[in-house]
């Protein structure tokens, strides 16, 4: 059987699974409000620089976040600010998957 994955599926799945790590998730929230470089999201995350840096080359991989030296400096920034769209869609899953337990907890106690 022929399988129906396409290249486009495989793209999509590669930038998804940039995003699928906490630390992640954070850096591209802070980098929607504005530049930051290495040092800054090292203290905010409360993590070595190495570790930082680390998460910054997969979201820079997957085409997500652009950097730019500015001296002894690296500022990095988020490439594509409509991927905050995707980030509400998911806030509405965790909203509708809330609701629905609620709704099954309401059920269990009468």
């Amino acid at each position: 059987m022929k399988s129906m994955v396409k290249p486009q599926h495989e793209a999509r799945a590669k930038i998804i699974k940039a995003m699928a790590h906490p630390s992640r998730l954070f850096i591209i929230e802070e980098l929607n409000k504005k530049e930051r470089c290495v040092n800054e999201l090292t203290d905010m995350i409360g993590a070595d620089a190495s570790t930082v840096s680390k998460h910054l080359s997969v979201l820079k991989n997957a085409g997500l976040v652009a950097d730019e030296k500015r001296g002894n400096s690296i500022f990095y920034s988020l490439r594509v600010p409509c991927i905050m769209q995707f980030m509400g869609c998911v806030e509405d899953v965790l909203s509708a998957n809330a609701k629905q337990h609620n709704e099954i907890l309401k059920c269990c106690k009468k």
